[in-house]
């Protein structure tokens, strides 16, 4: 396989890598800025929800442009958008700096996936693209533990310095290894909305959004959790966190051994419900640092574990528009992040921190309904599906 997948998959690990990187360090940017940790919060929603929203209308709105070009542009206006972090002063500046990150990652996101299904043999093309997606999960989940050590160790800015110095070096690995790729014929957004018609493909969707939001009503706020709660100081949070990282990287890969063997359907209900019982457990455990620690890790391999079988139950629901499920995923994700911080938010400042995991469980209840709805079979499917076999 080129070995040119994994330059972008570097790309796609700096992009996800900004995206909850202030999940760590909210305590210290929220100092610096004089600002609550509800507003620091924010700063992971609005990048979520920018993201969510940019991919689908910037992949239209450059469909004519050529894909190295392209990519080299993005990661320009990308690496502007973290150097305005870097020498952000106010909450404002910040909040802009997300703004211009988020729009520009979403694009290379969506680039990075193109380019790697084009330089790649037909053959070798879904396992780059899987590539391309295991450096944007692994971002994801490893990118708040190296925040969160950086941060501590030289201030709220160092990651976004780290993240400069790498969009530099992808911009060089574009410019000098990867040829000139002509754009091909983008799907409207009209279209890949109206497939959200199907009911099985809809509540599949919504299963996505309210299982993330559910999540990161607590993981967004993980650090004041830890800190306020279990009293760990910032050497014990940056462990815990590593912890957090691995264990979400292996659940990805058990949930696709579970989808092979089990079904999807199987895996993803029981996935939310021992979830659901996880992030449910979380407050009961912080009376014992080493049974938090398990009920941790069952909530972290968890995390990742539904996204294989969800992404594998989307092609099954709707095969002839399997593509477009993957890019409505893929904001259903973002959105899921985006509210779910919000959220979060807004129990951290009106409530208390020890709330939030249960009103993220609530969520993966409502999660848990969604999926239920989407493999329900219909009266008239059971009855096609009868005279079938007849």
């Amino acid at each position: 396989m080129d070995k040119r997948v994994y330059l972008l998959t570097i790309v796609s690990f700096v992009v996800g890598m900004v995206e909850l990187i202030i999940g760590g360090i909210l305590d210290l940017i929220s100092k610096d800025l004089n600002i609550s940790l509800g507003q620091t919060g924010l700063l992971i929603t609005i990048f979520s929800l920018v993201y969510a929203i940019s991919a689908p209308l910037l992949l239209t709105f450059t469909s004519k442009i050529e894909r190295k070009r392209l990519t080299i542009f993005a990661l320009f206006i990308f690496f502007i958008g973290n150097a305005v972090a870097v020498i952000s002063t106010s909450y404002l500046m910040l909040l802009i700096a997300r703004i211009i990150s988020a729009a520009s990652g979403s694009l290379l996101v969506v680039l990075c996936v193109t380019i790697a299904s084009n330089i790649v043999e037909e053959k070798y093309r879904a396992r780059a693209i899987g590539i391309v997606f295991m450096g944007i999960s692994a971002s994801l989940v490893l990118g708040v533990p190296i925040g969160l050590m950086l941060g501590n160790s030289f201030g709220w800015r160092a990651p976004f310095i780290l993240i400069l110095f790498l969009t530099l070096l992808s911009i060089a690995g574009v410019y000098f290894f990867m040829g000139k790729i002509e754009p091909k014929p983008s799907i409207p957004i009209g279209e890949q909305l109206r497939t959200l018609k199907n009911r099985k493909v809809l509540f599949a969707q919504l299963t996505s959004f309210l299982f993330l939001a559910g999540h990161l009503t607590l993981y967004g706020y993980l650090t004041p959790f830890l800190k306020m709660t279990l009293g760990l100081n910032e050497g014990w949070v940056s462990i815990v966190y590593l912890i957090f990282g691995v264990a979400a990287v292996a659940g990805g890969g058990l949930g696709g051994i579970l989808a092979d063997r089990f079904g999807t359907k199987h895996t993803i209900i029981a996935v939310i419900i021992f979830f659901g019982l996880s992030i449910f457990a979380i407050p009961y455990t912080i009376f014992a640092f080493p049974l938090f620690l398990i009920v941790m890790v069952i909530w972290s391999m968890l995390s990742w574990a539904i996204t294989p079988a969800m992404q594998s139950y989307l092609i099954e629901a709707s095969p002839e528009t399997s593509d477009i499920q993957q890019s409505l995923n893929n904001s259903a994700l973002h959105f899921g992040i985006a509210f779910g911080s919000f959220i979060g938010g807004l129990v951290i400042e009106h409530a208390s921190v020890e709330e939030n995991a249960t009103v993220g469980g609530l969520f993966i209840i409502l999660a848990l309904g969604a999926a239920a709805i989407s493999m329900a079979k219909r009266r008239n499917e059971s009855k096609t599906l009868v005279s079938n076999t007849k």
